[in-house]
């Protein structure tokens, strides 16, 4: 098997068992799982949700690339928020970290559900990096040169002291 038929099997296989965990986790009545409820819209919401985050856990893997905004070439961190957006929702969000976070609803840390952005200052500038929150104090991220789509816990010392906000993008 070559490196990139392996790298295929890994990420579809890691993405199988975070569809379980992520189903297991919304039909669950736990606090866990804020999006029980029984109207058609929040079922939209919830199937639009889970949508956007199977796609970028997906994308598990790929190596990042400064403009990078394709699975083929490679992502930076807003390049992947942009095309998992495009992709599951149909959405065209701005280009860059910054311009991002003017898009959608403030929410507080407190309230986060999957699908929301969360934005981190990495770059000695608020909001210069933003990642999808999955759940748990968990985000994947396209983090920098040298590194590759990942999900990191934003419990991290080096993640609590530079988060900047949440924005929820209407879905």
């Amino acid at each position: 098997m070559d490196y990139i038929t392996s790298m295929s099997l890994t990420r579809m296989l890691l993405v199988a068992c975070l569809v379980i965990v992520f189903d297991h986790a919304i039909a669950d009545d736990s606090p866990a799982a804020p999006f029980i409820a029984e109207d058609s819209v929040t079922n939209r919401y919830v199937a639009k949700t889970r949508e956007l985050v199977l796609q970028a856990m997906g994308f598990m893997g790929i190596n990042y690339k400064y403009g990078g905004n394709t699975p083929e070439t490679g992502f930076d961190c807003s390049g992947l928020v942009h095309y998992v957006f495009n992709q599951a929702a149909g959405l065209v969000l701005p280009r860059n970290a910054r311009e991002i976070s003017r898009v959608g609803e403030d929410i507080p840390r407190d309230e986060l559900q999957p699908g929301d952005l969360v934005f981190f200052n990495t770059l000695r500038r608020p909001f210069s990096h933003v990642g999808i929150y999955l759940g748990e104090y968990r985000f994947i991220h396209a983090p920098s040169r040298g590194g590759q789509v990942e999900i990191v816990d934003m419990s991290n010392r080096y993640w609590q002291t530079r988060y900047n906000g949440a924005r929820r993008i209407g879905l």
